[in-house]
């Protein structure tokens, strides 16, 4: 698919990587030609030195083949013209970065009204995620499919764990649940286990469920832990302004610490209900005068990673606190994994898992059936959901009939309103919903996974 972006920082340069690793033929366009220079040696895509609003900039970067068009650009307005150029232009689909939170409670009516197909705000996307989670506090991450009814999520079996020193085909006649394990991380190795695979102490696992079954399945499990009713957020930026407002409506009780007195007075202004705190968090004294060792969860959203990182460190060493740590890079994601900080925030992932979620979508309508693609581990592990088309060959076979290849297993059926947890009688069925997941990239059609 012809993708042209505009806006090479943090944010583009991650996209554009993410879908130029896809195969889709990218073109990126910024005014910084290092900007340009960065993206185009790292990755296979074409660059155009330029301002996206121009007519003549877009047709260098061939607008007019153009399938989608994203305007990554920190400046939210900026990127608002952009898709209207763009569309006029190409008539191809636009989505805009948008992060300033004077228009969240517009951005239905911006997309509506402007024509666009999706807008990705990175902090109000980071927001989602990190009070997703903190409904299953004990999980790493949480990643849902079947339009929310089946979820994947993320554990790391502590040494007590009843799932311990036990093969997985043994879990449901042992501890008379039925669970799939989909994926595990040993160290830097991930696997798709079969049924003699035994699980250790210190593995991370990738558990598939139905969503609402999930608390009554992960309880026998002993994955879950008491319910979070206070949070200590430490930065005031986007993502804790959104998150805030999350966390009150569910009723649980937020304190921000932020070192800026401007940030803070916004912020108090805006946030009837929060805690606001004035102070560096750095200074441990801050920390414990406000409760760090009696937090529920200490979620550490700074601009600096390594403030981040530290902080979490500290409240980790201090509490029993569920922690989310945000980074901005995850080039240094083996060393931050054996740090054992529960959760990792990366916004900028999150935008690019979303846009490449919306390629897929445009990518079905073409041939493709990938409805949707997330990425449960990070660089090593894919789970991907296909719609079964008619005249599919895995049409009317059991499981245990299909010849899958290595690295491959089938997660979820969805029949309709019935989700299928499958076993090997499990059979597949024209416009049926399948997840699989795989270690194999490049999986575009259903008939993939056969070997």
């Amino acid at each position: 698919m012809k993708i042209v972006i505009v806006g090479c920082g943090k944010v583009g340069y991650t996209v554009a990587g993410q879908l130029a690793k896809e195969k889709h033929n990218v073109t990126v366009i910024d005014l910084n030609r290092k900007n340009i220079d960065r993206v185009t040696n790292e990755f296979d895509v074409y660059g155009v030195i330029g301002n996206g609003v121009s007519s003549a900039v877009l047709e260098e970067a061939d607008i007019s083949s153009a399938e989608l068009f994203l305007a990554l650009t920190g400046n939210d307005e900026l990127n608002l013209v952009c898709c209207l150029v763009a569309r006029k232009a190409g008539g191809c689909k636009t989505i805009a970065r948008i992060h300033n939170p004077i228009y969240a409670e517009e951005l239905n009516v911006l997309k509506n009204e402007l024509g666009l197909a999706m807008i990705v705000n990175s902090e109000l996307m980071a927001a989602t995620e990190i009070a997703r989670i903190l409904r299953s506090p004990s999980a790493k991450k949480i990643e849902t499919f079947a339009k929310g009814r089946v979820e994947i999520l993320k554990y790391r079996l502590p040494e007590n764990s009843d799932l311990c020193n036990i093969q997985i085909k043994n879990i449901t006649s042992k501890l008379k649940i039925e669970m799939l394990i989909a994926a595990v991380e040993r160290g830097e190795e991930v696997i798709i286990p079969n049924g003699d695979f035994e699980l250790e102490a210190g593995d991370v696992i990738s558990v598939v469920t139905v969503s609402k079954k999930a608390n009554q399945m992960l309880k026998k499990a002993g994955l879950t832990n008491s319910r979070i009713s206070n949070v200590m957020i430490i930065g005031g930026g986007g993502i804790s302004f959104y998150l805030t407002k999350m966390l009150m409506s569910m009723g649980i009780r937020t304190t921000i610490v932020e070192k800026n007195y401007d940030k803070c007075e916004s912020l108090s202004e805006t946030l009837d209900g929060a805690m606001i705190i004035h102070g560096d968090a750095i200074s441990e004294g801050v920390l414990f005068e406000e409760g760090v060792k009696d937090t529920d969860a200490f979620i550490a959203l700074t601009n600096i990673d390594e403030t981040n990182i530290l902080l979490s460190l500290f409240a980790k060493k201090n509490s029993n606190a569920k922690l989310i740590t945000k980074v901005h890079t995850l080039s240094y994601d083996d060393v931050i994994d054996n740090m054992d900080l529960d959760t990792i925030i990366c916004p900028k992932n999150i935008v690019g898992e979303n846009i490449i979620r919306y390629a897929r979508a445009l990518e079905n309508s073409k041939g493709s059936n990938v409805e949707t693609l997330y990425n449960i581990i990070e660089g090593k592990a894919e789970a991907l959901e296909f719609i079964i088309k008619k005249d599919s060959a895995v049409i009317g076979k059991s499981l245990m009939e299909l010849q899958l290849k290595d690295g491959i297993i089938i997660a979820c059926i969805s029949h309709g309103r019935v989700i299928e947890i499958p076993n090997g009688k499990s059979v597949i069925r024209e416009g049926d919903s399948v997840v699989v997941v795989t270690t194999r990239k490049g999986l575009n059609d259903i008939t993939d996974i056969l070997a």
